[in-house]
């Protein structure tokens, strides 16, 4: 038996006790939707299946993390505890108690101290709660896979943070629903980019740069997309909070994977334009025949999307942002959760590991500098 941990923030309504819940729903806190709960879920699975769905080919390469998803959202939905982090007003202990977010960032250094680097998760549309944690952990298992058989190679964490996707498809309004609380959900994702940039301020007396710490333990963001929809709106928030200030360079690395957001989103006067500033690289991933994009782009009204053909033109991107076509390797009209599959996945494990777009043990082709196609 294998126990997996994940620690998250949400700004979902939670289900039973409010620092035990059951679980967390379909709508917004009650105490409003910029509110953020934090706090921790474990969930017992055979190391043996897991082992399993790691070893599986797909596309001749090892992983099937979307099988594996499923396999421990079967599992979270049998037996799982969750243990939120109590807030100052409704603890019974001492008025000094750390606020949440503390905590959370306390363990997630104690994590990194061991060699990790940390991935932010947001996912995307018709996702629940455990739909959402169950990615998560897919998601830190499929990015260790190799590391476990090469000690050269250091562990990920994921941090998860769940907004109130419906989980549930209602024809359009379910779409409509979801975007309209990702939207709304920009101000609480907004606030703890903040925190997390105020608790790395904490430890600039020990090191120069707060995002890397002395042993090289680095900081990303990974969204999936309607996640990415949050992401947009985030900056537009961030941008107020921070009284228009520069964007903190909080990530090394931002994957945006399978965007559902405008695929003019970087130029001029968009919201997206400022992105490069939040991190040192950003990586778009799209795929040419992704379903769920072509829904977007002719049933909502929407215009072209991000996750279906890339920039809108790709040859204006900030020498930062760089775009990788998967259709050859995803390939159908159904793929959407592809930086779960063994060859995305590992590539986006290889931008972590820091090992250059160029290099010869990438399945990359290059088109030009910023644009590739994985192969």
């Amino acid at each position: 038996m294998l126990t997996l941990s994940l620690y998250y923030a949400t700004n979902r309504n939670h289900l039973g006790e409010r620092w035990s819940p059951d679980s967390y729903g379909q709508d917004f806190s009650a105490d409003r939707a910029n509110n953020l709960r934090f706090g921790r879920v474990t969930v017992d699975v055979s190391e043996n299946k897991v082992k399993d769905y790691l070893h599986d080919t797909v596309n001749k390469r090892a992983g099937d993390g979307e099988s594996l998803a499923s396999y421990i959202e079967k599992k979270l939905r049998k037996k799982h505890h969750i243990s939120a982090f109590e807030e100052p007003e409704y603890s019974s202990k001492t008025t000094n108690s750390p606020l949440p977010s503390t905590l959370v960032f306390q363990e997630l250094k104690k994590q990194m101290e061991t060699k990790r680097d940390l991935v932010v998760f947001i996912h995307g549309f018709n996702v629940d709660w455990f739909e959402a944690v169950a990615s998560a952990l897919a998601l830190e298992l499929m990015l260790n896979r190799h590391s476990q058989d090469n000690d050269d190679l250091k562990d990920t964490s994921v941090f998860l943070f769940s907004w109130p996707s419906n989980g549930a498809m209602m024809k359009n309004k379910a779409y409509l629903s979801d975007r309209n609380d990702a939207r709304d959900s920009s101000i609480a994702v907004a606030r703890g980019f903040l925190k997390l940039r105020d608790f790395l301020m904490t430890l600039r007396p020990k090191h120069k740069d707060p995002v890397i710490n002395e042993c090289g333990q680095q900081l990303h963001l990974l969204c999936h997309s309607m996640g990415n929809y949050v992401l947009q709106h985030a900056l537009i928030s961030l941008d107020k909070l921070n009284n228009q200030k520069r964007f903190p360079q909080l990530f090394h690395h931002i994957f945006m994977c399978a965007p559902d957001v405008d695929d003019n989103i970087f130029e001029l006067e968009r919201p997206m334009v400022n992105l490069h500033r939040l991190a040192k690289q950003v990586t778009v991933y799209y795929n040419n025949g992704d379903l769920a994009m072509y829904i977007s782009d002719y049933t909502k009204g929407n215009t072209d999307r991000l996750g279906h053909n890339g920039t809108a033109r790709p040859f204006q991107l900030h020498h930062k942002v760089s775009q990788v076509n998967c259709s050859k390797i995803v390939g159908g009209i159904t793929e959407h959760s592809y930086y779960l599959w063994a060859t995305v996945n590992e590539d986006i494990r290889q931008s972590i590991d820091d090992i250059p777009y160029e290099d010869s043990t990438r399945n990359r082709q290059s088109k030009s500098a910023q644009v590739w196609r994985l192969t």
